[in-house]
């Protein structure tokens, strides 16, 4: 095996897309034996890491992710970058999720050997997919990949979840689709470092002048998560490539702000301890269902508690008493 790890880590940081492609199997395997062996790679590959620009990539149905992201990723891969495109999609235990059909439409991109386009894996939780997904970004900034764009496929708590693994998190939103303002949960709008209107283009440039002035005074009303960035908003066309420039322009000046005042450093800090009390929490958690007195006691213990026979807090700490003393 040792063998094997140290073949897989000279090659994927010589840039092997057949060894990448195979770690990043490593990783997604839930077979014990596949999990040591991508956590020592991992840990081989941890001082070549951080180095890339993160960039967390959210947007309303119909927004035209899949094509701002070709686009944006074919600028990219034409001023010299490596892109790796990777996904957390919670919705593919369910439907299969839709990276796949995304990978199909981002044709000119994937065909692209400066480029790496991964879907999610297709079965976990949030958590576990979120935990493959941020090993998975290690592992191309290691093999070289100099721009990582994490796409949330799914909506809700995995834009949350984006956001805490990135740098700088876009949010994009379409004008003149009703009431712009109306869709927009006010959580979202806190997470974004930039919002961009993107299809601007035809008869929809106007309306998308009026989104953007509706947008910019929604954000006057909450307070920045930096004191040294307000969050702009743009406009964008990715089918003609208007604005992409100007977005990207936005994300390098963030970074250099944020570098400056080393806040960069500082939450990149804050968001590996931060996760890694959730695979504290998760581990236990797994733990605790895995404990054989918990297995045989909860059925028992849960119809008490529902029937009320039972307080919660007693059953709990039963529970836990079983872990205590393993």
């Amino acid at each position: 095996m040792t063998f094997e790890i140290e073949t897989s880590v000279s090659g994927l940081l010589d840039g092997n897309r057949r060894i990448l492609a195979k770690t990043i199997t490593l990783i997604e395997s839930s077979l014990s034996s596949h999990q040591v062996m991508a956590q020592s790679i991992l840990d081989r590959l941890l001082p070549h890491t951080g180095k890339a620009v993160r960039l967390g990539i959210t947007g309303v149905p119909g927004v035209g992710k899949s094509s701002f992201i070709e686009s944006l990723g074919m600028l990219l891969v034409n001023k010299g970058h490596r892109v790796a495109v990777l996904a957390v999609d919670p919705s593919s235990t369910r439907s299969g999720g839709s990276i796949l059909a995304d990978k199909t439409r981002m044709e000119r991109l994937s065909a692209d050997n400066r480029a790496f386009i991964r879907p999610s894996p297709s079965g976990g939780t949030l958590g576990g997919v979120a935990r493959k997904t941020r090993e998975t970004m290690l592992v191309c900034e290691a093999a070289g990949f100099d721009v990582i764009i994490v796409e949330t496929v799914g909506v809700g708590q995995s834009e949350i979840t984006v956001s805490s693994m990135v740098d700088f998190f876009l949010v994009l939103m379409l004008a003149g689709a009703g009431d712009e303002l109306q869709g927009i949960k006010k959580g979202v709008l806190e997470l974004a470092d930039a919002i961009a209107i993107n299809k601007a283009d035809g008869d929809n440039i106007e309306k998308a002048g009026r989104a953007q002035k509706d947008y910019e005074t929604a954000l006057h009303f909450l307070r920045p998560a930096s004191p040294n960035w307000s969050p702009p908003v743009l406009t964008c066309s990715a089918r003609q490539m208007t604005g992409i420039e100007d977005i990207w322009a936005t994300v390098l000046k963030h970074r250099d702000i944020m570098m400056q005042s080393c806040e960069l450093g500082q939450n990149r800090r804050r968001q590996a301890l931060a996760w890694m009390w959730t695979l504290v929490e998760e581990g236990l958690k797994d733990r605790f269902n895995r404990h054989p007195e918990v297995q045989r006691r909860l059925p028992q213990l849960a119809l008490q508690v529902e029937n009320g026979t039972l307080s919660s807090t007693v059953a709990a700490s039963q529970l836990l008493f079983f872990l205590d003393n393993s």
